[in-house]
């Protein structure tokens, strides 16, 4: 018998260009290719209708977003209210196939009791709220401020309303934790962010300079590449390259005040591989330890020496395969050893297996499809 799955999804999960899409992806790929039968709807704002996604679903359907006005409530998150299409509810009423609503973003018909009767299973991308909190501590436009500080307080009281309705599979074991702890929820499992890459490809020996990358219109990842300049690069003189999205005048102007530090504005993505693979060095540091850092797993897979802080690494069940440190200073002395320090073989069979035991997207599909039937 045919096994038919709905999915949900916050946002057109192609062109895979930045980490919010990639396990949405990869996720529809492996269970389409496991042979699930695929009914997705996308809620659509900036990305168009995509016929690839026909290639792996048995139906697509297209949802606009509503716009702020029309989603402003006293109770509700505006990344919740502004998904709220009566078309996705309609169509979800049609069968009685399980769905699997991709972010808390989707899960409206949820909370509004509307899907009593069926199978339900959330995918949060991280801990809403504790992400917006974060936007709101690193935002300077004051009203962008206050949305976030709005938004996170509204998403405190969502998250910890839903955990009782559903069962939740987390991106990263630390949010796996949050769930059972914080919002004592019951029914919660770990399920490992869907990846691109099925074998590392980490070349042995040196490179020969240091690399943060990310895109840079968000404020966190343009934050953390300033503060490596000012803290860590500011005199430790080594080759330090920036890459990314768009990044701010100021940014730019920072990363090329020392004769050793520069940017890299806008690289396409054979580019931006290119940089990840030659990197000696991919420094990842976050001030955000809720969801999985794509950048991490993906300069595992391709890089060097990843040196991160713990809140990278936190959760992502691979910390064992970076150097982590706690502070600049920490920052300072790990790259002044690991820029003089080869990768050997023995290296990237070990990273290998390690990987490949966590991020492996056939088994993960299988584990999936166990859950879910």
């Amino acid at each position: 018998m045919d096994k038919h799955l709905h999915i949900v999804t916050h946002e057109v999960p192609w062109p895979v260009d930045y980490g919010g899409v990639v396990d949405l992806f990869f996720k529809i790929k492996s269970l389409s290719q496991s042979g699930i039968k695929i009914h997705l709807h996308c809620f659509t704002h900036t990305r168009e209708e995509q016929p690839i996604l026909n290639r792996f679903c048995v139906s697509v359907d297209y949802y606009p977003r509503k716009d702020k006005w029309a989603s402003l409530s006293t109770t509700l998150p505006y990344i919740v209210a502004s998904r709220s299409d009566e078309n996705l509810l309609n169509r979800l009423k049609q069968d009685g196939h399980p769905i699997f609503l991709d972010g808390i973003h989707c899960t409206y018909f949820l909370y509004k009791g509307l899907l009593k009767g069926r199978r339900v299973f959330v995918r949060p991308h991280n801990i809403e709220a504790s992400y917006y909190k974060r936007l709101a501590n690193w935002e300077t436009n004051l009203l962008k401020k206050m949305y976030f500080h709005s938004e996170s307080i509204l998403l405190k009281q969502y998250e910890k309303k839903l955990a009782s309705m559903a069962t939740f599979w987390p991106v990263s074991l630390a949010d796996t934790a949050f769930y059972q702890k914080q919002l004592q929820c019951s029914k919660v499992d770990f399920l490992p962010v869907f990846v691109p890459w099925d074998e590392v490809k980490t070349v042995a020996g040196k490179g020969s300079f240091c690399l943060y990358h990310g895109n840079l219109e968000v404020n966190e990842n343009a934050r953390a590449a300033e503060w490596l300049l000012n803290n860590v690069f500011n005199t430790l003189e080594i080759p330090f390259v920036i890459a990314g999205n768009n990044p701010s005048l100021p940014l730019q102007s920072l990363a090329h005040r020392h004769q050793h530090t520069c940017i890299v504005v806008n690289p396409s993505e054979h580019e931006m591989q290119d940089l990840i693979r030659k990197a000696q060095i991919n420094i990842i540091p976050s001030f955000n330890n809720t969801g999985v850092k794509l950048k991490l797993i993906n300069a595992l897979f391709n890089g060097r020496h990843c040196l991160i802080n713990e809140e990278a690494g936190k959760g992502s069940g691979v910390e064992q395969l970076c150097h982590v440190v706690k502070d600049a200073k920490g920052f300072q002395n790990a790259i002044a050893v690991l820029f003089e320090t080869a990768i050997s073989e023995q290296d990237i069979i070990e990273r290998q297996d390690a990987l490949l035991d966590i991020y492996n997207n056939q088994k993960n599909a299988a584990q999936l499809t166990t859950w879910i039937y």
